[in-house]
């Protein structure tokens, strides 16, 4: 398999897994097998992208809205941080369909872009959702091939912009590692003990629980919308399956933040993957409303053209 095969696999397999787990936020373990049991045909799929609780058949949530204003900013501006915060703030201002809550606060405080998430974690204490993890597919791109220690300090910096837990800046420290070494033929899975040894000491215990070979998601003492959480229940999944369908079926029938935990797993199987083990049937109903950019909506082939140009980027 090539590598632009995986690079559009990380891209859209995210924006799939976000749009498919969407109607099934906050649902109980196993809903979405309960509801569409089995494997389908090519031509039945389309049936689970079902819609509901307010989104469209197919349609991406602020999960993938994010991640394109983000690549958008890298593509046009590299990594210019002020950039990002200023897109970022637009599309909160433009009425979202949803918005985390935390995000919301940090856009809308009224803070610069150094200090919005940095007083609000100060204020709060509370700061480690997976929000900065949901984007981080087209950023992993971009950075892959700057090798691992700019990938990963690009991810904490990016992160630091809506979240001042360093939880959360370490966690998708790491998923841009496993993406980086999925991209470029490895195995994710087998990179995991090279990723932690280059996270910050006072957090690498938190992820070498949810990250080893015998955690399953029924262990987390905490809910999937946290980042540690978040990022084990897609490398488990990822790691008890053979395939994207079967991974993100996995990570949607977790419950809880389906849409997130099943973008995040999305990235990576669709890294490890690639495009053409994505069901067509997913893909050809996926669309991603972009508030904050005059009405804009973009479906596969734009999907595949950003996931193109993040790709060729020089960084």
């Amino acid at each position: 398999m090539d590598r632009g095969a995986r690079v559009a696999g990380a891209v859209v397999g995210s924006a799939v897994g976000d749009a498919l787990g969407a109607p099934f936020e906050f649902s109980r373990e196993g809903t979405f097998s309960a509801r569409f049991p089995g494997t389908s045909a090519d031509d039945t799929r389309a049936r689970e992208m079902c819609g509901g609780g307010g989104w469209d058949p197919g349609e991406a949530t602020d999960d993938t809205q994010m991640a394109v204003h983000l690549a958008e900013s890298l593509l046009e501006r590299g990594l210019e941080l002020p950039d990002i915060f200023a897109r970022f703030q637009r599309w909160a201002a433009d009425d979202p369909k949803d918005i985390g809550l935390q995000t919301e606060d940090v856009l809308g405080n009224g803070l610069p872009w150094d200090l919005a998430a940095v007083i609000h974690f100060q204020t709060t204490h509370r700061a480690a959702g997976n929000g900065s993890l949901m984007r981080a597919a087209t950023s992993a791109v971009y950075f892959a091939r700057a090798g691992q220690q700019l990938t990963m300090d690009a991810a904490r910096r990016i992160a630091a912009l809506t979240h001042g837990d360093a939880a959360a800046w370490e966690g998708t420290a790491i998923y841009h590692e496993l993406i980086r070494v999925a991209l470029d033929g490895g195995d994710p899975l087998a990179a995991l003990p090279a990723a932690l040894d280059r996270t910050a000491p006072e957090q690498r215990a938190r992820y070498a629980v949810v990250l080893a070979p015998d955690w399953h998601p029924d262990q987390a003492t905490e809910f999937n919308g946290a980042v540690w959480p978040c990022l084990g229940s897609a490398v488990w999944a990822l790691r008890t399956t053979d395939s994207f369908e079967r991974a993100i079926r996995a990570a949607v029938d977790l419950g809880g933040d389906t849409d997130t935990v099943a973008a995040v797993t999305g990235g990576l199987a669709g890294a490890r993957y690639g495009l053409d083990a994505i069901p067509v049937g997913w893909t050809g109903p996926l669309h991603v409303p972009l508030p904050g950019s005059g009405g804009r909506t973009l479906r596969l082939p734009e999907l595949l053209d950003l996931a193109a140009r993040l790709d060729a980027a020089r960084v």
